[in-house]
């Protein structure tokens, strides 16, 4: 089921272009997330770890089918990725508990992922601003993120770009901030 919305911003960086993932896009989408993941473990971090088992606690395939996936190409490849999800999933309502059901006012932001040949390019923060501006859903005024406590890195990010702390749940700060409307 795909979501109503408005791309209000459809190009950011240096040309990359947001556009809603089609199946066609599974395949490169998986593949970047496994790329994540093997990154991320160079860096000594078990984050997304189950994504190198073929373990995908976020279902992406069926994420793109539901319209919650968003890809940034540039010349037709994908640059990076990000979740944004209208309903909470089971983890969500785990880590957000009541605040977190089908009618709330947020979105939840999962999987924001970039190719490495594209690090250190500002693609990264680029996404999590387009995510707060660049798109609009109606009835959602937030967005909601969660990061693990041990990743100081993450949390510095997320806090730096304007998202406010709202907690620690089974060892994961939990982030929201406003949408611009």
């Amino acid at each position: 089921m795909k979501h109503p919305f408005t791309i209000r911003k459809r190009y950011i960086n240096d040309g990359y272009e947001a556009v809603q993932a089609q199946s066609g896009d599974t395949e490169e989408v998986l593949s970047l997330l496994v790329e994540s993941a093997s990154w991320l473990k160079s860096q000594g971090s078990s984050q997304w770890s189950a994504l190198l088992q073929g373990e995908d606690s976020h279902n992406t395939p069926a994420a793109i089918q539901r319209g919650d996936v968003f890809v940034f190409k540039k010349e037709a490849k994908i640059a990076g990725m990000v979740i944004l999800m209208q309903k909470p999933s089971p983890w969500d309502v785990k880590l957000w508990g009541d605040q977190a059901h089908d009618e709330d006012q947020a979105l939840y932001l999962h999987r924001l992922a970039i190719r490495r040949a594209y690090a250190r390019t500002g693609l990264g923060k680029s996404i999590l601003q387009w995510s707060i501006n660049g798109i609009q859903f109606k009835n959602k005024s937030l967005v909601r993120l969660d990061c693990g406590a041990d990743n100081a890195t993450l949390n510095a990010f997320y806090a730096a770009n304007g998202f406010a702390y709202a907690g620690l749940q089974h060892g994961y700060c939990l982030y929201e901030k406003s949408v611009e409307m």
